[in-house]
């Protein structure tokens, strides 16, 4: 919603300030299709030179996440704190060859079926599901801390992938200001081959021309570049969910108490997505 408000904002204040100090929109109406054209095919065209089409799908499927903002609420958070705190439970009291259907088969077990939506998120879901499989396959002991140094590196790797599309993003914003550059100069070169024509004729095409160089810095500093920043945001945001789980599986594997480790994970979710501690632990006894 912010996003949409942002660029209805960006329009009134650019082509409105434009308009009330008198200036026409006639020749940026005219020359915008084909600079538009001209500038944002060559920025596609370098996106795909420079990505994997899987990171170009996600920086386009990026800017639907910038108006959709990210995809996990509060509830969402409730969910994991439930369904990894009931896994690591079943640890406790049953040991890790008892978690070994449920890992293994989530689609069928019991548990998972309680949490639908988590069943959804295939990396949340591999999180979760890998970690604990460590502990099953592990004919002794593992150290807490190794476990984390290898949740910790998924992690890593796993957010360093969801990056990629909004680093793409940027880098498109970076050449944009060239690109409207480019599409500047061949205007001046078509206007060079009417250098015969009276000056209204050469006027409309310089501004024209000038168009290219408004549009390249307009979509850059205007559009591209915050939603590369909003998107990086949303990314950050969702990566703490991650977190959570980690929280309480290494809490678990130290011997923390209970409480202890489901407030460590409740307060390493940020403040607009945070459970009270009413919710969690009310939740908690109820399942």
């Amino acid at each position: 919603m912010f996003s949409i408000i942002g660029i209805v904002v960006l329009m009134v204040c650019v082509f409105g300030g434009y308009i009330m100090a008198g200036g026409s929109m006639a020749p940026i109406i005219k020359a915008a299709p084909i600079e538009t054209f001209i500038i944002g095919g060559a920025a596609v065209g370098a996106m795909l030179i420079g990505n994997s089409l899987d990171i170009v799908k996600g920086a386009f499927g990026g800017i639907l996440r910038c108006f959709k903002g990210p995809k996990y609420k509060k509830d969402d958070y409730l969910q994991v704190i439930f369904l990894v705190s009931k896994l690591m439970k079943v640890l406790k009291a049953e040991g890790a060859v008892a978690l070994e259907p449920h890992i293994e088969n989530p689609d069928s077990s019991a548990i998972f079926a309680e949490y639908p939506p988590i069943l959804k998120d295939e990396g949340l879901l591999h999180l979760v599901c890998d970690t604990i499989r460590l502990l099953v396959v592990s004919s002794s002991n593992l150290s807490p801390y190794a476990v984390e140094e290898v949740m910790d590196q998924a992690i890593k790797t796993h957010h360093h992938g969801e990056l990629k599309p909004a680093e793409a993003l940027a880098s498109m914003a970076g050449a944009l200001p060239a690109l409207g550059i480019v599409a500047c100069v061949l205007g001046v070169v078509k206007t060079m081959g009417a250098i015969d024509q009276p000056p209204p004729v050469l006027g409309a095409l310089i501004g024209g021309a000038l168009v290219g160089t408004f549009l390249g810095v307009f979509f850059a500093y205007g559009l591209v570049e915050p939603l590369a920043t909003r998107l990086k945001q949303i990314i950050d945001d969702e990566g703490e969910i991650y977190k959570v789980v980690k929280q309480i599986i290494i809490g678990t594997m130290h011997g923390h108490p209970p409480p202890l480790i489901i407030e460590g994970a409740r307060v390493s979710i940020s403040h607009h997505n945070q459970p009270t501690f009413a919710e969690v632990f009310d939740g908690l006894r109820g399942k």
